[in-house]
């Protein structure tokens, strides 16, 4: 017993003496290793440090796409990705790649080679961190980064940042280069955007995205400065939480937004666009990853969702692709009459992940709680914002307002999320 206890001294020891004797370059690393990151390296000084998703190509360095065999298969970028352009020019600190999900096609946000990043939202590391852009909404939760820049394809921005309680923006579908991102579906859905853990980081992350975003952010404010000149269309969607419902309803009418309910026909227009959307993200990932499917490497969940795309192309496809244009005229309806439509990001709050780790029947479930698809089906742009919950029963503090806007509504966007974002 007393060989034991002198074991389990000796040990403590050991670990304080080596927690204590950490430097915070050391500690700033280990964090890293939380899984946030593929590559981190610390910043050198007080400016804005930018973390990048690892799909997005950066000189020299080897682009993994959240996977083994990628990462041991392919050579080091040759030049940055196009939208890397503004932070390379203006100097920003680049911190690092971001984790993600292999080949960015779930949603849960695991990673069974890099590692699962860790979300805090729960406080303590059992909920999902949501995917794609999964180390993009660490990074910027954990302040291992100021900005993120992460990709939405069918929600990969907006879910992380819905599970890790930060801003995300979807942006109008080419407004930003998608050239030098590992693509998915580059001629319908896939975009880049910023993850930050406020407007005001998001809209700098934004500016280095899109040249004079600044300036169009500041004409947004002046032209709509309080909540009562904006005009929401409010969707209610069966299957949602009702306490997220009400916790919306409640930030939204504190801020005296003008509100009008949507029609139940409009819902089902958006369940349509939602079942085309998946048909798209999914058929496009089996056109664009196929050539990964037999490898060793890959993992079996990811071999499984490449398949499942292929039944997608072959049966229904090219139907969901024509359904396109309606769903886009449809949307320029609704935004004769309202400035943008609010729903919950997420139908329910963020689940833990199973301990034996995700699988089809997980990420189908988790799939199937997000309110994201049918906006890239349009190309819209979108903003994922944190909301607190009510305290009681809850597993986490915050629950995500996703608003969509018109197309290149950006700023617009952000002058809501601020107005949103201001103490009441």
């Amino acid at each position: 017993m007393m060989k034991k206890s002198l074991c389990g001294i000796i040990l403590g020891g050991l670990v304080l003496l080596f927690n204590g004797c950490a430097s915070p370059q050391q500690r700033s690393l280990r964090r890293a290793r939380e899984h946030a990151f593929i590559s981190y390296w610390p910043a050198q000084s007080q400016g804005m440090r930018l973390a990048v998703k690892d799909n997005i190509d950066m000189s020299g360095r080897v682009t993994s796409a959240g996977s083994e065999y990628v990462a041991k298969n392919s050579p080091p970028a040759v030049r940055d990705a196009p939208c890397l352009a503004l932070a390379r020019e203006r100097n920003v600190q680049i911190v690092g790649k971001t984790n993600l999900t292999e080949f960015a096609v779930t949603v849960s946000g695991e990673n069974s080679f890099f590692g699962t990043p860790k979300s805090r939202l729960d406080g303590k590391h059992d909920v999902i961190p949501g995917g794609s852009s999964s180390g993009s909404a660490v990074a910027v939760a954990t302040q291992m980064a100021d900005v993120a820049f992460g990709s939405d394809t069918g929600g990969s921005i907006r879910v992380p940042a819905a599970c890790c309680g930060v801003y995300g923006l979807k942006t109008t579908f080419g407004l930003v280069s998608t050239k030098g991102v590992f693509p998915i579906s580059p001629k319908h859905l896939d975009t880049v955007g910023p993850l930050a853990r406020n407007i005001g980081d998001l809209t700098q992350g934004m500016d280095l995205l899109q040249r004079g975003f600044a300036g169009k952010y500041r004409e947004a404010v002046a032209d709509k400065p309080q909540a009562r000149y904006i005009t929401i269309g409010r969707l209610y969607l069966n299957g949602t939480d009702p306490a997220i419902d009400q916790a919306i309803d409640a930030k939204l009418i504190a801020k005296h937004f003008k509100i009008v309910k949507l029609s139940e026909g409009f819902e089902k227009k958006w369940r349509q666009a939602e079942k085309d959307g998946k048909v798209v993200a999914l058929a496009d990932a089996w056109h664009n990853d196929q050539k990964y499917a037999n490898q060793k490497g890959v993992s079996l969940l990811t071999k499984l969702v490449i398949a499942m795309g292929e039944l997608e192309y072959k049966h229904g496809y090219k139907e969901a692709v024509k359904r396109k244009a309606a769903w886009q005229r449809e949307l320029r309806t609704v935004f004769r009459q309202v400035d943008f439509i609010a729903m919950p990001t997420l139908q329910g709050l963020p689940p833990k992940m199973p301990f034996w780790g995700s699988d089809v029947v997980f990420e189908l479930r988790v799939f199937g709680m997000q309110n994201t698809l049918p906006v890239n089906f349009a190309g819209n742009p979108a903003l994922a914002i944190p909301i607190t919950m009510p305290a009681q029963g809850k597993t986490v503090p915050v629950t995500s307002l996703q608003l969509v806007g018109p197309r290149l509504s950006e700023a617009a966007l952000l002058n809501a999320g601020r107005l949103i974002e201001l103490p009441n």
